[in-house]
């Protein structure tokens, strides 16, 4: 047996962020959260636009725009899909580059608790939508819609329920989501790319080159690389290979080190633009016009009784919580490192079940996976719309129950008693931190002791209460 690890050489697993990674992480999820009550908004209008007006949805759902000659004649919903998607992923490959190198997943053993919990969190629901399907005679097909987090719905809730959850859970929860839509980019590329035109093909990827060479010689101006990105789009589209990993491939090109002099690099900045775009339009949009289920008949009643669906919400609720709570317990099992003791495990399993919201990733895999079958698309729609509602639920219900703590721990982390527009548990080790802290103290005690000499000459006087 091998001896215990001191615990001066034991890491922190979810410990208190950097204060430049702290920055960067409450920017961008403040960001999403207003993106993710955005996509609520949409999905709701969604439904209710489908069940209401189903003949008005599925004619501007289908309504077909774009140059023929290009082959982007397509429909508003494989505009959304395809298109404004791309923007997401795009975010997605800044978000990635990112933190690959400047954030959590650039130090090996930081990126082992995210990796790990994103990985475990992909390949469980994968297990168990395949058993459910085999054991109900379903289609495996679908093994892959139950494997992705949607963070911006994720975050929505959070914001529904008021829950400030501490630094370190929401950076994990990102972080979690960056990785996860990684292996969910790889997953759409090497399993739902089917014909390959090899020329088109080859004029993205020379597209890409050219986009590289300009980005690294120091070219400006939107008007070189919008136009460059929409030709690069075109033709990964016009391959056969989804489009949306034209926007990956851009977002990893960019540079995300801070040079000498920069408060911002420049994926930082180009991020910085482009997240409320995606988070505000694309994403809430491709819902729209994804999440339109009708509920009539049995897309509903179905959900529960079809091998397919079942292991969808199967996968969502249960595969998902097991997944992320398993791949974080194993870090901790097989690694130098220990939970932070402000947190406990209920807290990691409250994260893990909140990961089972899988929205817009996974309404597109479905997509995907049955194409061609328009029913068993909505039935898988609405698997992946009540799964998520579940898991929300479940998820709200737990953190609720630490809600307290959270809050005390939140409240700690922003505290700011010297005005310095930096919290106060960044400044321990700073002198003038203290000094500008003793100062307000001496200030504090000058008026309580000018307080106290006012009282006692009040209560000297005869006519002052005994």
């Amino acid at each position: 047996m091998a001896p215990p690890v001191p615990p001066s050489r034991r890491r922190t697993l979810l410990g208190r962020l950097s204060l430049p990674e702290r920055t960067y992480v409450a920017e961008a999820l403040r960001t999403e959260t207003v993106g993710g009550v955005l996509l609520l908004v949409a999905a709701v209008a969604a439904l209710v636009w489908a069940n209401t007006f189903g003949s008005g949805y599925a004619s501007v759902s289908d309504f077909h725009f774009g140059p023929e000659a290009l082959g982007l004649n397509l429909s508003v919903a494989h505009w959304a899909a395809d298109g404004l998607l791309a923007v997401f992923f795009f975010v997605a490959g800044v978000e990635l580059k990112r933190e690959l190198v400047a954030g959590e997943l650039r130090d090996p053993r930081a990126a082992a608790l995210p990796v790990a919990a994103a990985l475990c969190g992909m390949a469980v629901p994968a297990v168990v939508y395949t058993l459910t399907a085999v054991l109900g005679g379903g289609s495996l097909a679908g093994w892959a819609v139950p494997t992705a987090t949607d963070i911006a719905f994720a975050l929505a809730v959070l914001a529904v329920i008021g829950t400030s959850l501490p630094a370190a859970l929401r950076a994990f929860l990102l972080t979690l989501a960056v990785v996860d839509d990684l292996f969910a980019i790889l997953i759409i590329a090497v399993f739902f790319t089917e014909n390959i035109d090899f020329l088109a093909l080859g004029g993205a990827v020379a597209g890409l080159a050219v986009f590289y060479v300009l980005l690294r010689t120091h070219v400006r101006g939107w008007y070189v690389y919008v136009p460059l990105a929409l030709v690069v789009w075109g033709l990964m589209y016009n391959s056969g290979v989804h489009a949306t990993i034209a926007g990956v491939a851009m977002g990893l090109m960019l540079r995300c080190t801070r040079r000498e002099g920069e408060t911002h690099s420049p994926g930082e900045h180009i991020e910085h633009l482009v997240r409320p775009l995606s988070a505000g339009v694309a994403v809430p949009l491709f819902a729209l016009f994804s999440a339109g289920v009708t509920l009539k008949g049995d897309a509903l009643a179905g959900v529960f009784t079809r091998p397919e669906t079942l292991g969808v919400v199967l996968g969502l609720i249960i595969g998902k919580t097991v997944g992320v709570f398993g791949g974080t317990w194993l870090v901790t099992r097989f690694t130098r490192a220990e939970l932070n003791k402000d947190l406990a495990w209920a807290d990691v399993f409250a994260v893990a079940t909140l990961a089972g919201i899988g929205f817009t990733v996974s309404l597109l895999i479905g997509e995907l996976a049955f194409a061609g079958d328009e029913s068993m698309i909505n039935e898988v729609k609405a698997a992946v719309l009540t799964g998520s509602l579940i898991a929300a639920v479940l998820s709200g219900v737990l953190l609720k129950l630490r809600v307290r703590r959270y809050r005390t721990l939140y409240e700690a982390e922003e505290r700011d008693e010297d005005e310095s527009g930096v919290p106060d548990v960044y400044e321990q080790d700073d002198p003038e931190y203290h000094l500008r802290m003793a100062a307000i103290h001496e200030k504090k005690a000058a008026e309580h002791r000018r307080l106290a000499e006012r009282a006692g000459a009040a209560s000297s006087k005869p006519d002052s209460p005994a």
